[in-house]
């Protein structure tokens, strides 16, 4: 195909116009796009509690466990010689 029959069926294409859309699209459109837009917020809501709530646990393990902290030791050496 060459250029002007290129440019003739693009000619033609938007010539035709828009196409017809049933009427009953556009609120079934509208009506699950906002299901979906209130579904991606509960799930990056929900995305969000889940990891304030593992960084507050966390913070109070490393509070109560004191991980960086040296254990004692579990034997001690014999005390003789006194």
């Amino acid at each position: 195909m060459n250029r002007p029959e290129r440019e003739a069926a693009v000619r033609r294409i938007m010539e035709r116009g828009a196409p017809q859309v049933p009427p009953d699209l556009y609120a079934d459109a509208v009506r699950r796009g906002g299901r979906m837009l209130r579904r991606r917020r509960a799930a990056r809501r929900l995305m969000w509690l889940l990891l304030c709530a593992a960084a507050v646990a966390f913070t109070v393990w490393a509070l109560t466990a004191r991980p960086w902290v040296e254990p004692p030791s579990e034997t001690t050496p014999p005390l003789t010689g006194w």
